[in-house]
């Protein structure tokens, strides 16, 4: 009898223990909520911290994709893209069901937009940023980020075009006439919709000139000078004018 008393003593203290446990560390909602709160403060470690947790330990309930965006805003909102990526990526996969996969996945587009550099370096991202787009436009032809998507992909392709544009210059400098012409050439079949387009044309001429092959800077200029601004132009005609001369 004194150990089923002893018995039931412990079963009554295992049992309080368990439940507040539970209320200790299974309130989602409340936790939440402070996660947010932590957002809305600029907390965002604090927040990681925390919505990590509950993205494992409350999958299973009606706001796991709510934890799971969060998360990856957190990340996002504290500029670390690649880890943002990687949970926006996490709640498309498995909560496809979920109305937050559509801002997910813009938020995945920003997030490589934000990484892409200055024009000079790799551009790596700004190629990831405009398909990661051009898939989105697809998918989601009447979203409310439609125009800022397509402005976005001409200011990525605009900075891809000056890289090109600027390829070529360099080779110029270098003395390099024949890999400059290619580099404009690559340049104007994959930019063809940047503004660069009719300087790219102006120093392939420049480059045919000094090579000193006068028949195809000629020849070059008959065909693409409709593409010319009248300022380009006159520059083209002394480009051609001095090779005459000399």
């Amino acid at each position: 009898m004194k150990y089923f008393k002893i018995y039931c003593y412990v079963l009554i203290l295992f049992l309080i223990g368990c439940a507040s446990n539970i209320n200790d560390n299974d309130n989602y909602e409340a936790q939440f909520k402070e996660a947010m709160h932590l957002l809305e403060k600029e907390k965002y470690i604090s927040a990681q911290e925390l919505l990590n947790t509950l993205s494992i330990r409350a999958s299973h309930t009606d706001i796991s994709d709510d934890i799971q965006f969060n998360l990856g805003e957190a990340y996002f909102l504290n500029e670390e893209y690649q880890l943002s990526i990687v949970e926006y990526n996490k709640l498309i996969r498995r909560m496809g069901f979920s109305p937050l996969v559509e801002q997910a996945r813009w938020r995945i587009c920003e997030s490589y937009v934000a990484m892409s550099p200055k024009y000079y370096l790799d551009q790596l991202s700004s190629e990831k940023a405009i398909e990661t787009i051009q898939e989105f436009l697809e998918d989601y032809p009447n979203s409310v980020h439609y125009g800022s998507a397509n402005k976005t992909v001409q200011d990525m392709r605009g900075k891809l075009g000056k890289k090109g544009f600027e390829t070529g210059i360099l080779y110029i400098k270098l003395g390099a006439y024949d890999s400059a012409i290619l580099a404009f050439e690559h340049m104007l079949k994959k930019y063809y919709d940047t503004k660069y387009v009719s300087k790219a044309h102006l120093e392939i001429i420049r480059s045919y000139s000094l090579m000193k092959n006068m028949d195809m800077a000629d020849e070059y200029y008959s065909t693409y000078k409709h593409t010319l601004s009248e300022e380009l132009d006159r520059e083209a005609n002394k480009i051609l004018q001095n090779i005459k001369n000399n």
